[in-house]
């Protein structure tokens, strides 16, 4: 018998033995998480306006969004609760619980950039959903380009 044969016949007896029993097969929760906006970045300050909202269909416990920074954050500064570090230019936020269709999750951040930067790039990225399926990944992915004027950046 091929090693081909073998491995497909390993694959079949793994499936038969899991769906025997359980009669249903999981499937992945789907939700449509999507983040909008504003940054502003003026005389070493940064800051962050972030909506998070769910369009469904099911809802979440909870999404991880990271943001992602192109120049250096300064140090020593305290963050939200819901928030931590992933490096000098990387901070990882939870949304708390996402219903479908429902409230959106809002977040501040006033951060201090580790120089006064003419422009940087935010990165705004959703990288946990609980293991649902987005079929619109499009919306919860920004890069802003954000010059140094105080003004706000829609995203």
């Amino acid at each position: 018998m091929s090693l081909l044969r073998k491995g497909l016949l390993v694959v079949i007896a793994a499936f038969s033995v899991l769906g025997a029993g359980s009669g249903a097969v999981a499937v992945a929760p789907e939700a449509d998480v999507a983040h909008h906006g504003h940054v502003s970045l003026w005389q070493g300050r940064v800051g962050v306006w972030l909506m998070s909202e769910n369009h469904g269909p099911s809802s979440l416990p909870g999404a991880t969004v990271r943001l992602e920074f192109s120049a250096p954050l300064a140090t020593g500064q305290v963050l939200p609760a819901a928030c931590l570090w992933g490096g000098d230019r990387v901070v990882f936020c939870g949304t708390g619980a996402l219903r479908a269709a429902g409230t959106a999750h809002q977040l501040d951040l006033e951060l201090r950039t580790a120089g006064e930067p003419e422009e940087l790039t935010v990165t705004v990225d959703t990288v946990w959903n609980g293991g649902a399926t987005d079929r619109n990944p499009g919306n919860h992915r920004h890069d802003v380009l954000v010059p140094a004027t105080g003004d706000p950046y829609v995203f």
